[in-house]
């Protein structure tokens, strides 16, 4: 299993950015890909998950209408389109792989997408960082 996350630079506050999450070694459909990020001193936090099976997505209230998950299965790839970027964006991304979960609004049924600990495998990160 591999995860492979790419696409982060600086951008200006209210500036959009696209990361991509590149995966071999398992079939999407039976998991669920989360992203994740980690500012300076502070814990690990979920950002967004889609579900491999139905393509439900989940974010989290800080990111929720600015943030939007898609997938490429024709290309192993998994993508987070980030959008009016703030400085408290600014963290190191990562894409990680969890059991197969469902999502529908705020409610999920199997992992909490939030939760660090709800992932098994984990790529690279990728900085992200939000300033003028």
């Amino acid at each position: 299993v591999q995860l492979q996350a790419s696409g982060g630079g600086l951008v200006q506050p209210g500036g959009s950015l696209r990361l991509s999450c590149k995966y071999s070694g398992f079939e999407l459909n039976s998991y669920a890909i989360g992203w994740l990020r980690q500012a300076p001193g502070k814990a690990r936090e979920g950002v967004s998950s889609i579900s491999g099976n139905d393509g439900s997505s989940y974010y989290a209230e800080s990111v929720k209408g600015r943030f939007t998950m898609s997938r490429d299965d024709a290309e192993n790839t998994v993508y987070l389109q980030m959008s009016s970027l703030k400085p408290e964006d600014t963290a190191v991304y990562y894409c990680a792989l969890s059991a197969l979960t469902y999502y529908s609004g705020s409610y999920y049924l199997g992992r909490d997408p939030l939760t660090a600990t709800s992932y098994d495998n984990w790529g690279r990160g990728t900085l992200v960082t939000v300033s003028s």
